[in-house]
């Protein structure tokens, strides 16, 4: 009996801050999940097509806000026939031995009016690094939609091995772009 108290001590401390929060189901017809970059000068898009997120957010107290996006690296398409079957190979995502980038914010920062930060770190190829998504926050009735946009160094996270470490064909910087709608629950 004694060994359980801890346990609903810790439960009772984390309730509340869960309780404060709103969940929020991603429309996956009304979002998308981008990526922009430069290959040998000429500037592409591209976007994720399979991915997931859990969030948790109430702008009344984002403070008690978190998410999780899971991002499924092989399905990433540009519109390039080439490029598309590179991306989830090993010199780039590496999909087979690490097929799901994860986002996961820790906390959100509101920086007035529609405008947070969504707070947190981003892992691609097993690679972790703390990264702070600006983001704007429209909300009509039970459904939100949220836009956003991350620069990253792609070789931050280990993605462009052998002859593509250096940016002489392929940008070092890239872009991660959001627009995601959802729902509230319940909602």
């Amino acid at each position: 009996m004694n060994a359980a108290r801890p346990l609903l001590v810790v439960l009772a401390l984390l309730a509340p801050a869960a309780a404060s929060a709103a969940d929020w189901t991603v429309d996956p017809a009304k979002s998308r999940i981008g990526f922009s970059g430069t290959q040998v000068g000429a500037p592409f898009k591209g976007r994720f097509t399979r991915y997931e997120a859990q969030i948790s957010f109430d702008p009344a107290k984002p403070e008690s806000g978190r998410a999780v996006v899971l991002v499924d690296l092989a399905s990433a398409e540009s519109g390039d026939k080439q490029r598309d079957e590179a991306l989830p190979q090993a010199d780039w995502f590496d999909a087979k031995k690490t097929p799901k980038a994860r986002f996961e914010a820790t906390r959100f920062v509101p920086k007035g009016g529609d405008a947070y930060d969504a707070v947190g770190t981003l892992t691609i190829r097993g690679v972790t690094r703390d990264v702070t998504l600006p983001f704007r926050l429209s909300t009509t009735g039970d459904e939100a939609r949220a836009t956003g946009h991350l620069d990253l160094v792609r070789t931050d996270f280990g993605v462009g091995q052998g002859p593509w470490t250096s940016g002489q064909w392929v940008a070092l910087e890239v872009g991660v772009d959001i627009d995601v709608t959802a729902k509230k629950a319940g909602g």
